[in-house]
């Protein structure tokens, strides 16, 4: 089981649409595909019309359970959706008090890495979706994956957030003693302005080869297909950021195997 934790400190850089753009793609080559929403806001979760303040169970009870959460109560929040190989587990916005409640409980941020091990015959792949804040939850994130994908804007201030991700890369590092991959993600880029070129440029220029050597462009269909409900590559899959998306999973299987 391949697990991708999607993250920047930055909200509005099309993390939740890089999650659901490259599970659509995985979950239409057959494999089984694991939704993680981890942000109170649930936008991946509202994305597929599951309304978690109605549910019983959602990823909050699977961390209110701690370390030892089984198997079983985890898979008891998970929600089918209308499409072939994707679940999720929805958020809710009593994520938001986990800091509070649990944040000084031992072992509280490794749940998600002990839950999803229970998981490896259920799901091929998982995606995981955080909050743009240091806390619990990107920490249960990070310390469930081994890669790190990073959306970032083309814009300046965009780029100050991959900053602080990168630093916050680096505080997980030591407190967990566990290194990630990472690869920075150039999304919303707009060709008709110098000000998405220079962004690139820049990204390019301070983190190497970590920026991934293609861009996401501005594609209104990933509007569209959030609409809809759809995954963006069953909605519009021709479309110039499905195609971008496309190319960009081919590069992480290839890094990543099963």
């Amino acid at each position: 089981m391949v697990i991708w934790t999607i993250a920047n400190q930055k909200g509005g850089v099309g993390k939740t649409t890089t999650t659901i753009a490259l599970g659509g793609l995985l979950a239409e080559r057959g494999h089984r595909v694991l939704f993680v929403d981890l942000d109170p806001h649930a936008s991946l979760t509202y994305y597929f019309g599951i309304d978690s303040e109605e549910l019983e169970k959602s990823a909050f009870d699977v961390l209110l359970a701690g370390p030892e959460v089984d198997r079983d109560t985890f898979m008891e929040a998970v929600q089918k959706t209308q499409f072939e190989n994707i679940d999720v587990l929805p958020a809710t916005m009593a994520l938001a008090t986990l800091d509070r409640k649990l944040g000084g409980r031992s072992g509280m941020g490794l749940v998600m890495r002990k839950a999803l091990r229970k998981l490896r015959m259920d799901y091929d792949y998982v995606l995981i979706d955080v909050p743009p804040v240091l806390g619990v939850l990107m920490v249960n994130a990070l310390a469930a994956c081994r890669r790190v994908i990073v959306p970032v804007q083309c814009e300046t201030l965009a780029l100050k957030g991959l900053d602080r991700m990168l630093q916050t890369l680096d505080l997980v590092k030591h407190s967990l003693r566990q290194d990630h991959k990472v690869t920075i993600v150039p999304t919303m880029y707009d060709k008709r302005t110098r000000a998405s070129l220079e962004a690139y440029q820049k990204l390019v220029r301070d983190h190497g080869n970590k920026v991934w050597s293609g861009m996401v462009p501005v594609d209104t269909k990933f509007r569209d297909a959030s609409a809809a409900q759809t995954p963006p590559s069953m909605y519009a899959p021709r479309a110039r950021g499905v195609l971008a998306y496309t190319q960009l999973l081919t590069l992480l299987m290839q890094k990543d195997p099963l």
